[in-house]
C-alpha cells in the first residue's frame, strides 16, 4: 500500500542528537533506541521531510561534551546549572547570545554532517525547487529552522551568517523572553496575552526576514508580539506547531482572532501533536484518542480552509499519544482522519501539499 507522504512543520531531532553528543547523526541514519524520528521510522511512516528545529536549551541541559569543546564558555553555565534539575528542558531562564550561537552552529553542523555523509538519503533544502527535487529523489528534505532567536545579536549579523549556511525559517522567540520578543509560559489554563510586544530590535528582525525570504514562525510568541508581526510582515502568517485555544486553553494555542488573522494572509497552521496542547483539560494523557487531534483539525479547517491547515508534530520535543508513538505511526493519524470523513485530496493537502505551497510563497 502506498503511504500518504508527510511534510512536517516542526521536530526537535537535532536537539536530541546534540544532547546525546551524536555529532555525525549516525543514530538518525541507522535508528535510535529512543525518541520519535530516525530514517528507518521515517520510511515506515511516510515522513518525507520537514522543518528541523534548532532549539538551544538552558545551559544546565547542554551536554558536558559541549563545554569541553568550548572551555571559553564554561563560565556562562554557572548558576543556571544549579537552578534547575539537569533534565529540565522547560527552564525559561534567559541564556547568553554567545552560548546560544555556539550551540546553534553545532546543531546545524550535525545536519550538514548527516547530509554530507549520506547525500543519497538526506538533503538540506534552501528553496522550493530543491525541496521538490529532493522529495522526488526519495531523500529526506530538511529545512533548517531556529526556535528562539537567542543566537542572534541586535545587529542581526549572526542571522546573515546563519542564512548563508542554510537557515530559512525562524521563530523569534521560544517560551522565554529575549531581546526581540516575549514568549508564553506553559501555565494552564491561560491565554497568549502575556507580556509586551516586539522590541525595536524585534521589529527590525521581522523586516530583515521579509527581505531575505526567511519564514517567520509565530508559535510560542505572545499575543502582543503576534499582532506586531501581523502589522509589519508582508508575508503569510505562519504558526508551525500550534493548536486551537478554544478547544484547549493553553497559552501555546491560538485564539479565534489569531486564526482569523492567519487565514486573511493565506497562511498556515501546523497541528501540534503534544497531548498537553490537545487535551481539553491540558492533561498529559498518553492514551489520548486520535479523534481529539481531528477535532483540532476540524476547528482549524473551519477558519483557515483546506489550504491553511498542515501538521507540525513537535516530534522529539513533546509528549505525544501512544496511538502514534513516533513518526512510524503517522499512518494511524491518517487512518483516523479518514474515519472522521476526510477525503484523500484533503488529507494530501494537510499532510504534504500545504507546507510545500506555503514555502513556495515564502522562501521562494
Amino acid at each position: 500500500m502506498i503511504k500518504t507522504p508527510v511534510f512536517d512543520g516542526h521536530n526537535d531531532l537535532l536537539l536530541a542528537l546534540w544532547r546525546s553528543n551524536d555529532l555525525d547523526g549516525n543514530d538518525f541514519i541507522f535508528g535510535r533506541e529512543k525518541g520519535h524520528i530516525d530514517l528507518p521510522r521515517c520510511k515506515k511512516g511516510g515522513l518525507k521531510g520537514g522543518f528541523f528545529a534548532i532549539f538551544v536549551p538552558a545551559t544546565n541541559v547542554a551536554p558536558e561534551a559541549f563545554w569541553e569543546r568550548h572551555p571559553d564558555l564554561v563560565k556562562n553555565k554557572k548558576g543556571a546549572k544549579e537552578k534547575m534539575p539537569s533534565n529540565n528542558l522547560l527552564n525559561t531562564e534567559q541564556i547568553s547570545q554567545t552560548y546560544a550561537y555556539a550551540a546553534t552552529i553545532e546543531m546545524i553542523n550535525i545536519a550538514r554532517n548527516i547530509a554530507d555523509q549520506n547525500p543519497d538519503k538526506l538533503e538540506i533544502c534552501t528553496d522550493y525547487g530543491t525541496l521538490r527535487s529532493c522529495i522526488d529523489k526519495e531523500k529526506i528534505a530538511l529545512l533548517l529552522h531556529i526556535e528562539g532567536a537567542e543566537a542572534i545579536g541586535s545587529d542581526l549579523s549572526q542571522l546573515e551568517i546563519l542564512y548563508n549556511i542554510g537557515l530559512r525559517s525562524i521563530g523569534p522567540v521560544w517560551s522565554r523572553k529575549n531581546i526581540f520578543a516575549e514568549g508564553v509560559n506553559f501555565s494552564f489554563p491561560s491565554t497568549p496575552d502575556q507580556g509586551d510586544g516586539l522590541t525595536d530590535a524585534g521589529k527590525e528582525l521581522i523586516r530583515f526576514c521579509n527581505r531575505k525570504k526567511i519564514l517567520i514562525d509565530l508559535s510560542h510568541l505572545n499575543e502582543k508580539g503576534f499582532w506586531d508581526i501581523a502589522k509589519i510582515s508582508d508575508k503569510p502568517l505562519v504558526a508551525t506547531h500550534s493548536n486551537v485555544h478554544s478547544l484547549c486553553p493553553s497559552p501555546r494555542n491560538l485564539t479565534q482572532s489569531q486564526l482569523a488573522a492567519i487565514a486573511e494572509t493565506n497562511g498556515v497552521v501546523g497541528l501540534n501533536f503534544g497531548i498537553g496542547f490537545l487535551h481539553p483539560e491540558g492533561k498529559q494523557d498518553k492514551n489520548l484518542s486520535l479523534d481529539n487531534m481531528c477535532k483540532h483539525l476540524d476547528a482549524l479547517l473551519e477558519i483557515l480552509g483546506e489550504d491553511g491547515v498542515a501538521l507540525g508534530s513537535d516530534f522529539d520535543g513533546i509528549q505525544i499519544s501512544n496511538h502514534i508513538s513516533d513518526c512510524s505511526g503517522l499512518p494511524k493519524l491518517i487512518a483516523s482522519m479518514k474515519k472522521n470523513g476526510y477525503d484523500d485530496t484533503l488529507i494530501q493537502k494537510i499532510c504534504f501539499e500545504n507546507w510545500l505551497n506555503l514555502l513556495k510563497k515564502t522562501i521562494g
